[in-house]
């Protein structure tokens, strides 16, 4: 019954890493604009299939366009996505200066973090309540000391993975807070 629960929970814990990777925390970083949505050739992309994105040093990041036609979109993209960037279009490629973090602009960081943080708990416990109505929905066949003990197994499966959230929170905290 709970073979398909750690794929599950592993899904959940990698959606929350790659949102905690997207968090600017004052170095460059491809994940802040990978997944960025760019209009070009007529439909919307996410920006690594247009471009590819590297880092040039540890406050700056390098878009090279697969096609030069589409610099303008890319620049304009990133601009649209408010996350505090200005991209700067030399005629080759766009550069992405990664400004330096104030206190404030931390502070807001770890508030965005928490929230993530709190949609990833919310993101297992709705995976807690899809097995529990399956433990529940079983056959009479099983017993109901299977069914209390696959309850209990699911329910430490469960904590077990809001603890590792939690860790994982802390750790960003402090890295977000680190000067």
């Amino acid at each position: 019954m709970l073979h398909t629960l750690e794929s599950d929970l592993l899904k959940a814990e990698q959606h929350l890493h790659d949102e905690f990777a997207k968090l600017q925390v004052g170095r460059a970083n491809p994940a802040i604009v990978e997944g960025i949505t760019v209009m070009a050739y007529g439909s919307a992309q996410p920006l690594r299939n247009v471009a590819s994105v590297s880092i040039m040093d540890a406050q700056t990041i390098s878009i090279q366009p697969w096609d030069k036609s589409t610099l303008r979109e890319i620049s304009k993209a990133i601009n649209d996505a408010n996350i505090g960037l200005n991209p700067q279009d030399n005629g080759e490629s766009v550069l992405v200066r990664i400004p330096a973090l104030t206190e404030e602009r931390r502070r807001d960081l770890v508030k965005i973090a928490k929230k993530l943080a709190e949609d990833g708990k919310i993101a297992v416990r709705n995976i807690r309540q899809d097995y529990l109505k399956k433990i529940k929905n079983q056959d009479d066949s099983v017993g109901e000391d299977i069914v209390k003990q696959q309850e209990n197994e699911l329910q430490k499966k469960i904590d077990e993975e809001i603890v590792k959230i939690d860790k994982m929170t802390k750790h960003k905290e402090e890295e977000i807070m680190k000067v």
